[in-house]
């Protein structure tokens, strides 16, 4: 059986994360995914946080797995020709360059329909159309403008970012979506389409518990699950909730032991309303099933920092990982907190191929994510990122060039 997108070829376009995120998800998924790069230099990720000198970085390879790389000078007529040629050729464009680029280039919209009606445009842009629509915008500067750094952090520090790199990879992830359904309605009306994801649309988007709360905090004053109540005071925007959990779960994270020592020996600890008495009776607080302070939700929520006061001083007599295995005995909802070095080594991941091993022929061997996204019928085969122009020849021919006229082409610069 052949890939979910096998016959689909993709013109990418895009470079350092949100863009190539995209392309290469859908490359794992079988697509043709045909990056173009400027000669010499390429995408600039190549050479970005460099480990190891002359190599591609790793910033670039994790990104571009499963990709074949060519060279064109746009600017030169002939790699204009050439770039027409492959629009022709292609189902997909996604790009992610500054707003404008694309039509400077004269691969307006109307131009590109001309070369090929059923092409699909995918572009990521910062703003989608308003005031900012001509900003640009990068991981750190999605996550604020999307709502997601002034909700995050605690009540007396200042808003924080998250290492999720939901502004640039979330967004990749939404274009992705865009392109597939784009690509199914295709079969139905023939013609493509543009498909836009804006950053701070992407970040918002997964930050919709708080725009919920928003509203509730407009109506009532007060969220109760916030760690602010009941001692503190709401202003008119969600405030940051700490660790709390942005559920109906009340939910904290505790020491366990080790902690003086270890900045990740902690684990994630919700109260589940269902499993309350096991809690009570696993830290020690039998009493407080029938005690009408903590028998209900409504009766815990103002006592929340005291239960997990409670609670921790259990969690401190255990490591992160004997909490757990006790805990899952009785179905009280947890997780540890692990370092990315314990994600890196933790078999199960390499074994369902979310961590992945690659050789690569220049920097040898290193891990990088596999596919997030399993199908039973197509599973991925993560291979190495391309070196710079590597399928130029290759593809070139594709597209019905002989080998005299690629070598003309390279000799005057067209790619």
């Amino acid at each position: 059986m052949g890939k979910a997108l096998d016959g689909v070829r993709v013109l990418d376009f895009t470079h350092v994360q949100s863009g190539p995120t995209c392309t290469q998800l859908l490359a794992w998924f079988g697509a043709d995914v045909i990056k173009v790069e400027r000669a010499g230099s390429g995408d600039i990720t190549r050479e970005q946080l460099r480990d190891i000198p002359d190599a591609d970085s790793l910033y670039f390879t994790m990104l571009n797995h499963n990709k074949r790389s060519v060279t064109i000078d746009t600017k030169n007529p002939e790699g204009k020709r050439v770039l027409e040629a492959l629009i022709g050729k292609c189902d997909v464009l996604v790009e992610n360059f500054a707003p404008g680029a694309l039509d400077r280039m004269g691969f307006t919209w109307e131009r590109i329909q001309e070369l090929n009606p059923r092409m699909i445009l995918a572009s990521v842009k910062g703003f989608g159309p308003g005031p900012y629509e001509d900003c640009k915008v990068y991981e750190n500067v999605a996550q604020c403008v999307g709502g997601a750094a002034s909700t995050t952090g605690f009540d007396d520090g200042p808003p924080v970012v998250t290492g999720a790199q939901i502004g640039d990879s979330g967004t990749g992830l939404h274009l992705a979506l865009g392109i597939v359904t784009a690509l199914y309605q295709r079969q139905t009306t023939g013609r493509g389409q543009k498909v836009l994801a804006a950053m701070q649309d992407g970040v918002l988007n997964l930050c919709r518990v708080k725009l919920r709360d928003q509203q509730r905090l407009e109506r009532t004053g007060v969220m109760k699950e916030y760690p602010q109540h009941p001692n503190g005071a709401f202003g008119e925007a969600v405030p940051r909730a700490g660790n709390a959990s942005g559920g109906g779960q009340p939910g904290w994270i505790l020491k366990c032991k080790g902690w003086e020592s270890d900045q990740n020996a902690y684990i994630y600890f919700i109260t589940q309303a269902p499993v309350w008495p096991k809690i009570c009776g696993l830290i020690g607080k039998e009493e407080w099933v029938t005690d009408p302070d903590y028998a209900t939700p409504a009766a815990r929520l103002p006592r929340l920092k005291e239960i997990f006061a409670e609670i921790e001083r259990w969690t401190t007599t255990k490591t992160k990982f004997e909490a757990m295995a006790i805990l899952n005995q009785y179905d009280i909802p947890c997780g540890p907190i692990l370092s990315i070095k314990e994600i890196a080594e933790e078999p199960s991941l390499r074994k369902t191929g979310t961590i992945v091993e690659v050789d690569h022929p220049v920097r040898g061997k290193y891990l990088t994510v596999g596919n997030p996204i399993k199908l039973s019928d197509s599973p991925t085969e993560v291979t190495r990122s391309p070196l710079l122009g590597e399928h130029t020849d290759e593809v070139m021919a594709e597209l019905g060039y002989a080998s005299e006229q690629i070598a003309q082409l390279r000799a005057v610069g067209a790619i």
